[in-house]
Parts: structure tokens; sequence; C-alpha cells
């Protein structure tokens, strides 16, 4: 269909009950909940292993604490999604919020590995629905280039609370492998917030005759598999980027860590970036990943630092565009009614190619013998990416869904 046709009119064009910005700063700090749990507790993993040193399988068991709520999340926030239509975007978010911080200060007391780790499986589950219900609001809130800011500005938001995360996850560290924990408990200030300042989102008209749609499974199910291979390409520099350092010599971990927020700098330079844009993200896609396969293969084809900082830089300007884009091409795919099930879906593909993103580099060191190389095949993969997405525009140019905002 014309990419002009007018939006359906049970889509809210924004609700109106949205005053002042306390409800944006409060759904990006719920946002930033995901990413706590990803990063907070990654210095602190020595420190673990050596006090379950005795427990059969600890080497694997204490990783599985960092990373298996991305794991959770990934499989359950599409039942996540299908919770957020029936029983509202709201008050799901409000007690997602209190169980993650509930779950997320269980490791304070448990004495059982085992029990640690089950723990981290239900604080992804709060994840989900945490991370599910905070984007679906913003589609239910806002709408046009207004939307589209918010959406840059939630990568932004991920982005910087990643690097200050992951500095107070070691500075509590230096107290003990425990205490970083407590800033879980964060999500019982939160909630309360939540729970009096956010309005509760209803479609601003309905039709006269209202009339049910099928679920966009179809439409939905290829951004989700894009998504899973953008969310990979989006976590390779964060996630390898020290790795790729140590194969050059540098062992500093200052040098480490200022090359970090470096690249995290330039993914919200990107984010920024994303909102100074008018053209539609479909047609971006493929320059997009174009971008981040260019800063992979300088990252992984040089044997020398600077080249390695100028391509991670390169990458992660492309990535800042490219979260913020996904995941407004998924929300233009949606009305009122299945907009938390597709968010849902689209948060579970992201968050599996964040979990799937180290292993899938690892195998493929595995196949190349290095890191870098390793970086150079994903690079290969992305311009492959790229020039499908570019052959698909020029062959269907007006095949995008009806509810395509103009702004899109």
């Amino acid at each position: 269909m014309p990419a002009s046709a007018a939006p359906p009119s049970h889509e809210p064009a924004g609700d109106p009950a949205v005053r002042g910005g306390l409800p944006a700063v409060l759904l990006m700090a719920g946002s930033c909940l995901p990413i706590l749990g990803a990063v907070l507790i990654a210095p602190v993993l020595p420190r673990m292993q050596d006090h379950f040193a005795h427990v059969a399988g600890s080497e694997a068991l204490v990783p599985l604490v960092l990373t298996v709520p991305a794991l959770s999340l990934a499989v359950l926030a599409p039942f996540a999604g299908v919770l957020v239509d029936r029983l509202g975007r709201k008050r799901l978010l409000v007690v997602a919020t209190v169980l993650y911080a509930v779950f997320g200060t269980v490791p304070l007391w448990l004495g059982s590995l085992y029990g640690i780790v089950l723990s981290r499986v239900l604080v992804g589950v709060a994840e989900g629905a945490i991370m599910t219900c905070c984007t679906t609001l913003i589609g239910d809130y806002y709408s046009g280039r207004t939307r589209d800011r918010y959406l840059a500005l939630q990568t932004m938001c991920a982005s910087a609370s990643a690097t200050l995360f992951f500095v107070l996850g070691g500075a509590l560290g230096s107290i003990g492998w425990r205490a970083p924990f407590w800033l879980y408990a964060v999500g019982l200030l939160l909630a309360p917030a939540m729970a009096r300042v956010l309005p509760t989102p209803h479609p601003t008209a309905e039709p006269a005759a209202p009339v049910r749609h099928p679920f966009p499974l179809r439409r939905m199910a290829g951004i989700c598999v894009l998504t899973v291979f953008g969310a990979l390409v989006f976590y390779t520099v964060p996630v390898e980027m020290s790795y790729l350092m140590d194969d050059l010599g540098v062992r500093s971990t200052g040098v480490v860590g200022a090359v970090t927020a470096l690249a995290s700098a330039a993914t919200v330079a990107g984010s920024v970036l994303f909102t100074r844009l008018t053209d539609r993200p479909r047609r971006r896609m493929p320059v997009l990943f174009l971008l981040c396969a260019v800063g992979f293969v300088l990252m992984g084809a040089t044997d020398h630092v600077a080249l390695l900082v100028v391509g991670a830089v390169v990458n992660c300007v492309g990535t800042g565009l490219l979260l913020p884009s996904l995941l407004t091409l998924a929300l233009s795919r949606l009305d009122f009614a299945d907009r938390g099930r597709g968010t849902g879906l689209w948060t579970a593909a992201f968050f599996l190619g964040e979990f799937i993103c180290p292993l899938a580099l690892l195998a493929a060191k595995g196949m190349l013998g290095t890191l870098s190389s390793a970086v150079v095949m994903l690079g290969l993969l992305a311009m492959l990416v790229s020039a499908a997405l570019l052959s698909a525009n020029r062959r269907s140019p007006k095949t995008l869904p009806q509810q395509v905002p103009e702004s899109i």
C-alpha cells in the first residue's frame, strides 16, 4: 500500500493526557533497568567465582549469573507483550518494576549459587515486562517525530547508562561481590513514581464499527529477524573491544575504559543524528548496515590501535542510528491493540541477539583462528545484509504498511 495512506482511525496520534517531561524521564529510567542487569555485576564475576569455587560447575554457572537474564528476557518478552495488551501497560510496568527490585536484591542473602542463578532468571522475566511496557508506552504517548526522538533518546540512555553502571559495579565491587546487587532496589523508588505520574493510555478515537485486524505476524517476522542480526552488530563492540585491544598489546585498563567510553559516546552521537533524519527508516537501513560493516572491517583488518579505535567509532555511530531505526520501523507496523505483542516480539529479538553475540563470535573465532578475523567476517555479513535490503527496497518501494506515519 502507498506509504502516504492515512492511518486507521483507531491508531492514536499521541496521548493528550501526557503533560511535561516527567513521564518521559520515568520511561527512560525504566528502559535503563535491563541494561543495569546486563553490565552491573560484570566487574565482580571473578570474585564471585572465587567465592563459589567449591561448587561443582561454578566455572559455567557464575558467567550465567550475568548472561541468563538476557536469555530469559528474550524467551519471555513475547508473552509479556500479550500481557501488556490484555492487562494494561501501566499496571504491568509498576508490578514488574517492584518484582525487578525484589528478585534483583535476592543474591544479597542467598548462599546457594543455584538459587542465585534462578533469581537471575526471574530478573530477566521482570526485565522483559519492563522493556516491553516502556517501549509500548512511548508508542502510546507520542507520535510522529516526537516518538522518533524519544526512541532515539531511549538508545542514548541505554548506551550512556551501560558505561555508568559498569563503573558503579566496579566501585561497589570493591566492598564485596554482593554489594552491586543493592542497586536493584532502585526499582522500589521508581515503581511508586510510575504509578502516580504515568497516565493510563487509551486510543484517542475508535471507529463507529470497530474492525479487528489479524496481528501482522508476517511483517513483524521480517523485522524481528533483522533485529536479531542488528542486536548482534550492536553489542559486538561493547562485548569484544577489550579483547581486540588485548590482542594488540593494550594492557592498561584505563586505556580500555577510555576507548569503551569513546565508543559509547559515538553510539549516543548516532542516536542524536537519528533525530535529525527525515527519510523513512526502511530506506536508510542498507546505508546503516553498510556503515557498521565498514567499522567492523577497519577494526578486524588492522594491527594499529588508532585504526581499531576509528573503526569502533564508525561502527558505533552506525549502531546508534540502527537501533532506533529498527524500533521505529517495528512500531510503524503496529496499531494500538497490537502494540504490546509487537513490541514484545521486537524486544525478544533484540535481547536474543544480545545473548548470542559472544557465542557467535566465539564460534567464528574457533573456525577462523582469531577474533579479528571473526569481526571482519561479521562486517562482510553486514555488507551482504545491506545489499539484500537495498535490492528489496528497489523491488518493492511501496509496500510499507498502511499505518506508517508520514514522518516515517
